[in-house]
């Protein structure tokens, strides 16, 4: 059986206490192995809250290498952000059981979580339901490929709202607002704003945020959690300035 659900609960309460949470998302084929112990001390030395690992498309089967020596190096939450029913690993601490909301591809909406739910049973991981909304950030990304699914239009909050809207009334317990890897520009303020003020669970963004003034805008305009990535892959001094962007950003 799945954990309990430790990390949701601190999600929630971060929430509750108007407290903002970064997230750092890991690609196991961005970063090398021999690297990360680095990056684990770098995330414990900087506060960040929790390290998302997984990718759109993982080539390289490390997956499991990345968690084992990210496990052995901090003790920062593990998370995994997973891109197909095969990302899933009891080296995690938990799991975002993704619905991809936004799109009209079945399978993504509940297809392939049937086929993973039976090992996610028994799975050591603390499950947790997650509508993942995917946002035009003005490019072409992996997960939009991959999905085969057309984003949320960029300037089309109402539908972002009452998409939102729909996945808390089904129960979900997160919601995942995304722009992909490699957008051309974040999630706007308008957006975010409008879903959070909309709707009671946790929201989390990401996608585009590659500045310390653009992770704090996302904080304050209604964000629980930011997550960012390929900023950091390419330049990791940014890592501390950005936790303390978000951190600033409570509510």
């Amino acid at each position: 059986m799945s954990k309990p659900n430790p990390i949701y609960k601190q999600i929630c309460q971060a929430k509750s206490e108007g407290r903002k949470c970064f997230a750092l998302l890991i690609d196991p084929d961005e970063v090398s192995i021999d690297g990360l112990p680095a990056l684990a001390e770098l995330g414990e030395q900087t506060n960040v809250d929790f390290l998302f690992v997984g990718g759109s498309l993982l080539v390289h089967n490390t997956l499991s290498a990345c968690l084992q020596q990210l496990r052995t190096s901090c003790n920062l939450p593990l998370v995994l952000f997973p891109g197909s029913p095969l990302q899933i690993d009891d080296n995690a601490d938990a799991l975002l059981f993704l619905s991809l909301i936004s799109g009209r591809n079945p399978e993504l909406l509940i297809g392939q979580q049937v086929i993973s739910a039976p090992y996610l049973h028994h799975a050591d991981l603390e499950v947790i339901g997650t509508g993942y909304m995917l946002i035009d950030g003005g490019a072409a990304t992996t997960v939009s490929y991959m999905s085969n699914t057309t984003p949320i239009p960029a300037d089309k909050p109402d539908i972002a709202m009452a998409t939102a809207l729909a996945g808390e009334m089904l129960g979900l317990k997160l919601l995942y607002m995304d722009a992909g890897s490699g957008a051309r520009y974040p999630i706007s303020e308008a957006m975010i704003r409008r879903v959070a003020t909309n709707t009671q669970i946790p929201l989390i963004v990401g996608g585009g945020i590659r500045t310390p003034e653009r992770a704090f805008q996302t904080a304050t305009a209604g964000a629980d959690v930011i997550v960012v990535g390929n900023a950091i892959e390419n330049d990791r001094r940014l890592l501390r300035a950005m936790a303390e962007a978000v951190h600033a950003g409570a509510s």
